[in-house]
């Protein structure tokens, strides 16, 4: 085995090189499209970094003079690429609420490359503060740092070949489900209604290799949250609710969906509400206290002195200016968006009198932006990108500008109303993407930190990722919305509508402020609920080993069945495997890398499969393009057992075939 890679600069190494870039550029382009489409399936989105370095070592070794370094801007490019997909938790809310028909590439791309910009800006000062100053776990971004390591020896160069390797088997596996699926040949998934007590309730578990992968990477603990959620919606609000309302009714599927789209995904959404400020307060003491002690710290450094190739940011000027020339463009964007009609409208409500709420937006962007990004990367080095609830903020930021332009526009109705939500929505994309990326920015820097990299090619390299993922996302969106269309969007087909659960629920808060016709009884029984949960779960912490995070909870009760049921599964799946792992002793981390690389494998399979057969619905312009003509009706209950045995016997060989080359040896 050769020697672990140190991780001090090392002079003439390669590093900000043209292959990494182009390398970093088609990575992007695989996971900010998979990203895309999972977050409006299922609300959820996948860590990019340790997948995007597995497939750069595995590929650049057979390049001369490659380096730990050189593999770490692969992986940041594509990881702040695949962290700015999140921007669909947000901004399809503007075509569900009607007021675009669909995505227009440049204001699209703005909105996303100068919100990240901006993201990269304002996360760089705080990179000596709260990576090389503080003692932050960082656990995601010391994770990807010992993959490069270990990738960067002789066995780690066999270990990445295997992981490739499953990558591709997994999303192989799971592509080839969905196109069977399409073809009918197997169900997506079940459907049975049930009676429970005077009301009913539906069990419709999706058959779905994506969410099996989301499982596993979410772990056991948020996957028997979610379980709980899904059980107080399903089988206890959802018959209460119906109760009386089934008695001669013809079709008691349909009222209970109704049921559920329209009264217990509120009372998810205030579980969802109250758990994402519960968990934004339990950590803002802590986000406030660690960037005070390090900001203090960093004070007594030598700032001067620093000459260390480690040390040398993006200089603070160039930040300084980009930060303050951003906000040009974001002041455009803002009056165009007050001046362009409404979608099916010749006329924009807010022309002529959109001045105040224009220069109070780009004031607040200004400075909660600078507040957000703090609190995002703080909640990235204390626990992790991929856990920090930053839909949590996404719903604070949302009700924040709403209350602020709603207060600087005065009284507003009718369409006047819808074109407040409209720019409250626009408004807050940009913060959000300032949130999303500045969450993912210091895991990537603590990375570099660890592997001996410049940090201002690193900073760079963030910018470029933002700008693959900025160009990509429109056309992803506009693929995906033209195919699938959106849940509660005017004219969309419910059948094959995504949910784009987040953007529904952002939407229909910025609503509620503006005087819509939100049921704010049912969101405070959300709450409520979710305080409950917020109860249990502080006792279990204090009394036990045990966890019931909240927020998971409040995301099982408002997601419907055929989305969370699997992810409680995956998250069985990976448990089990970790625990096959631990008994490997020093070969257990690599082990397990294998099978979070199995799961990423099943999570891009599908998710690119969806984009592809997105095309495939809006070029034959058909529902159902690829279903197969012989195949009718009578198959239906045929299609979903040999779907549900179909789809064991795959997970099954998958994850044995995932166990046998893990415990092959190197």
């Amino acid at each position: 085995m050769s020697s672990p890679v140190s991780t001090a600069p090392q002079s003439g190494v390669r590093e900000f090189t043209t292959r990494a870039v182009i390398l970093g550029g088609l990575i992007t382009l695989v996971f900010t499209a998979a990203n895309a489409y999972l977050g409006l399936k299922v609300g959820l989105t996948f860590a990019t970094s340790i997948p995007a370095a597995v497939i750069s070592m595995a590929l650049l070794r057979y390049f001369a003079n490659h380096s730990i370094v050189e593999n770490n801007i692969v992986q940041t490019i594509a990881s702040a690429a695949g962290t700015l997909s999140a921007i669909v938790f947000i901004l399809p809310g503007l075509v569900m609420i009607g007021w675009w028909a669909g995505f227009p590439y440049w204001t699209t791309m703005l909105v996303c490359l100068v919100g990240g910009v901006l993201g990269v800006m304002y996360s760089i000062p705080l990179r000596r503060a709260l990576v090389t100053g503080s003692d932050l776990p960082f656990p995601e971004g010391v994770a990807a740092a010992e993959v490069l390591k270990v990738g960067d020896t002789t066995e780690g160069a066999q270990e990445n070949k295997r992981g490739l390797r499953l990558i591709l088997i997994g999303s192989v596996a799971s592509a080839a489900y969905v196109l069977l699926a399409k073809m009918k040949v197997v169900a997506e998934g079940l459907s049975v209604t049930l009676r429970v007590g005077g009301g009913g309730t539906v069990f419709t578990p999706g058959l779905s290799f994506a969410l099996i992968g989301v499982g596993h990477l979410v772990g056991l603990t948020v996957g028997i949250a979610m379980i709980v959620g899904l059980v107080i919606s399903y089988f206890v609000l959802l018959p209460i609710w119906t109760s009386g309302d089934l008695t001669g009714v013809a079709d008691i599927t349909k009222v209970i969906n109704a049921t559920f789209k329209h009264d217990i995904r509120l009372i998810g959404a205030g579980a969802i509400a109250i758990a994402a400020v519960w968990t934004l307060i339990k950590i803002l003491g802590p986000v406030l206290k660690g960037i005070a002690d390090s900001i203090a710290s960093s004070r007594k450094r030598r700032d001067g002195q620093i000459v260390d190739i480690s040390e040398r940011d993006m200089p603070f000027p160039y930040v300084a200016g980009i930060v303050l020339l951003s906000m040009i463009p974001i002041g455009i964007l803002l009056w165009r968006f007050t001046t362009e009609p409404k979608a099916g409208s010749d006329s924009n409500p807010l022309s002529g009198g959109s001045g105040g709420i224009i220069l109070t937006s780009i004031l607040f962007i200004l400075v909660l932006g600078l507040v957000v990004a703090s609190v995002c990367g703080y909640m990235a080095g204390l626990i992790g990108a991929s856990n920090s609830p930053v839909s949590g903020v996404g719903i604070l930021v949302v009700l924040a500008s709403a209350l602020l332009i709603r207060a600087v526009y005065g009284p507003a109705e009718g369409t006047t109303a819808d074109g407040l939500v409209a720019f409250t929505l626009f408004t807050a994309a940009i913060v959000f993407s300032i949130a999303t990326i500045s969450n993912d920015n210091l895991q990537d820097l603590k990375t570099g930190q660890l592997v001996g990299a410049t940090p201002w090619k690193q900073q760079v390299a963030l910018v470029i990722g933002v700008a693959f993922g900025s160009a990509i996302i429109p056309p992803v969106l506009d693929l995906l919305q033209s195919g699938f269309g959106f849940s509660g969007a005017p004219g969309a087909n419910e059948k094959t509508a995504l949910a784009a659960p987040q953007a529904s629920l952002l939407a229909d808060l910025s609503k509620g402020v503006f005087g819509g016709d939100l049921d704010w009884g049912l969101i405070g029984l959300g709450a409520l609920i979710g305080l409950v949960v917020i109860v249990i779960d502080e006792v279990l912490s204090r009394t036990s080993k045990f966890r019931l995070p909240p927020l998971a909870v409040g995301m099982g009760m408002y997601l419907p069945m055929s989305v969370t049921l699997m992810i409680p599964v995956g998250a069985i799946l990976g448990h089990f495997y970790n625990r096959w792992a631990d008994g490997a002793g020093d070969a257990a981390e690599g082990r397990k890398r294998l099978g979070t690389l199995l799961a990423t494998g099943l999570i891009v399979g599908e998710s690119l499969f969806g984009v592809v057969y997105a095309a495939i619905v809006v070029a034959t312009n058909k529902d159902e393009p690829l279903a197969l003509p012989f195949i009718g009706e009578g198959f239906l209950h045929w299609g979903e057992a040999l779907g549900v045995v179909v789809f064991a016997g795959i997970t099954a060989a998958l994850y044995l075939r995932t166990k046998k080359l893990a415990a092959a040896p190197a």
